[in-house]
């Protein structure tokens, strides 16, 4: 059920921050990537408004872990990281992620690596 909750709160933040062409453009472009932590990640350099996106959309995610933690008494970390896990998973092909050994990977048509506490 938790899972679920997150899945559905990652969801949403992640549909709003894709209207924004500036979010679409990083994502295609490689330039940013989902972590294991359940937050987006900065894949190498990055301008000033990039550094402000990405911030900004990770401030919507913690907000709705800490909002759901709170609902389900799990905490910040564990919605985080269950999100962290389906947002990895529901990358394309093409998109960067980052491995549980904390290296940057770019998807193929096979299943990314995850952590192995993923359900």
């Amino acid at each position: 059920m938790v899972a679920a909750a997150v899945a559905l709160g990652g969801l949403s933040t992640a549909a709003i921050a894709q209207r924004d062409p500036a979010y679409a453009a990083a994502r295609a472009g490689g330039e940013i990537g989902e972590q294991p932590d359940g937050y987006l990640g900065l894949v190498g350099a990055a301008s000033g408004e990039l550094r402000a996106l990405v911030n900004n959309i990770n401030i919507q995610r913690k907000s709705a872990y800490t909002a759901k933690a709170q609902a389900s008494g799990a905490t910040v970390e564990q919605l985080a990281f269950t999100s962290g896990c389906n947002l990895i998973l529901q990358t394309s092909a093409g998109e960067k992620y980052k491995t549980p050994e904390g290296v940057w990977k770019t998807r193929t048509g096979a299943a990314p690596e995850r952590d192995s506490r993923c359900v």
